[in-house]
Formats: C-alpha cells, sequence, structure tokens
C-alpha cells in the first residue's frame, strides 16, 4: 500500500500556478511595498540600559594601597592601608629588628582567622607605637604574628589606623587622603608604583651604566694588541683627545722615518 509521495516541481512552476502568491514576492525583491503604521515597543530598563549605553565604563583592578611609614630608626617604603583588616599587624622578624625600640610584647588571648579559613596564635600587642607618616605622628598598636615577613609590604595598616587619621581612600582617581585636623596628606598611588619598591633595586641601573662605562674604556687595550690597529679602531684622526694615542700615533711615525 502506497503510504507517502513525493513530487518534485520546479520552483518557476509553483510561482506560474499561484498568481497572488508571485505578485506578492515581486513587491518584497523590488522593494516596492509599503510598510505599515509603525509600533512602539517598550522595552524594560535593563534593554533600554543596554540600548543607550549608561553603564559606566569598566575599569582594570586599583592594586593595593601602600604608603610610606617610619617606626622608630626603621622606614617602611610600602606599608599596606587594608580596610578589610580590623587589626594592624607586625611579623615577628620586624619586631626583632626594632627589639629594645618598641617596647616589650603582652600576651593576647585572642586567635586570627586568615583568609585560607587557617587560625593561628598571635605572639602578643605591643601599645602606643608612634608611627610618622609623612608630616603626621599617630598612635597605633600592632598585633605581632609569628610568619614569614613580606619583603615588600611587612606591616599591614588596618581600619583602625584608617579611622584615627581620617583616612580617604578614592579609588578611581587612585589616591589616599590623611587628615589631621585642618592639615592633610595625599599620597598619589600612580607616581609611587613608579618607584622601586627596595633600596637594593634602584642602584641596578646605575651599576650597570658604570660597568658599561669601564668597559668602554678597556676593551680596546686589551682585545686589540696592535698599535696600529687600536689606533685605526679608536680615532680616524690623529687630533684625537686621548693623549695615550697621540703618543702611539708619534712612536709609529718615528718608525716609518726609520
Amino acid at each position: 500500500m502506497l503510504k507517502q509521495l513525493y513530487v518534485n516541481i520546479p520552483f518557476t512552476e509553483v510561482l506560474t500556478q499561484m498568481p497572488a502568491y508571485a505578485k506578492f514576492l515581486k513587491k518584497i525583491l523590488s522593494s516596492k511595498r509599503k510598510l505599515k503604521e509603525m509600533k512602539v515597543v517598550k522595552l524594560n530598563a535593563h534593554c533600554s540600559s543596554i540600548l543607550q549605553n549608561k553603564f559606566p565604563e569598566k575599569c582594570g583592578d586599583p592594586r593595593s594601597f601602600t604608603i610610606p611609614c617610619s617606626l622608630s630608626s626603621e622606614n617602611f617604603d610600602k606599608a599596606l592601608c587594608n580596610s578589610g583588616a580590623s587589626i594592624n599587624l607586625m611579623s615577628l622578624s620586624v619586631f626583632k629588628k626594632l627589639e629594645g625600640e618598641l617596647g616589650v610584647i603582652k600576651y593576647v588571648p585572642v586567635s586570627l582567622q586568615l583568609a585560607d579559613q587557617t587560625t593561628i596564635i598571635p605572639e602578643g600587642i605591643i601599645e602606643d607605637i608612634l608611627v610618622r607618616v609623612d608630616k603626621f605622628i599617630f598612635l597605633v598598636e600592632f598585633i605581632v604574628v609569628n610568619v614569614e615577613e613580606n619583603k615588600e609590604v611587612p606591616l599591614i595598616l588596618g581600619r583602625l589606623f584608617l579611622y584615627t587619621g581620617w583616612a580617604i581612600l578614592d579609588i578611581y582617581e587612585r589616591k589616599l587622603i590623611l587628615r589631621v585636623r585642618n592639615e592633610k596628606v595625599v599620597f598619589q598611588m600612580k607616581r609611587m608604583m613608579k618607584y622601586p619598591c627596595d633600596e637594593a633595586s634602584a642602584y641596578v641601573c646605575l651599576k650597570l651604566d658604570v660597568v658599561g662605562e669601564l668597559a668602554e674604556q678597556h676593551k680596546l687595550d686589551k682585545l686589540v694588541g696592535d698599535s696600529l690597529e687600536r689606533c685605526i679602531s679608536q680615532s680616524s684622526t690623529t687630533e684625537d683627545e686621548d693623549l695615550k694615542i697621540k703618543k702611539e700615533v708619534e712612536a709609529l711615525k718615528m718608525r716609518t722615518r726609520w
């Protein structure tokens, strides 16, 4: 019994057998069909914001806020200002560097929960430490923790310090402002990022410059043994400022005479 039947008919033949459809299709292809009345489509607030591009510009990571400070005789180029920390932290190694200048560690019955959810018992607390930040001096309490010292950021100043210094964190402008009464100090984070974080790295380029200059002065004497070849490679004229080259040129002239 026959269930299905497929018949292939050319498209042009179908159009000839459907005059009304052919006229309709011809109007569409010739762009002569007129549009009907426009309708207003109401969009929700989310779609409207996307179409009108009302979203603020997407920015990258502004990095952390660090400031220079001094404790007793020790200077720290970068102390992390962390508004997420409720206390001020100092590693035990930093305390030992200043041992005898910061007083005695007092025991406190507290435990600290770190970002990885681990818990540690601090060594104790040191109170009333004078911290100099630019022209301001603050009284700060530090919790001393026996952890590995971060060479780049050895101190963490938490909300207690920021609250004491009437701090303003401008994330977009990358500014940190500390205020005491009618005076204020502004730290530009963009400018501070351009400088090296430690004293050793600040002299690397200078050392390379000195080595390059010394190598340039002595390389010809060590590598080129022949006097004539050295004179030619060092200078193309006899009126050179190097007295050693002048003497070698005069010696060569005397040899040619004999």
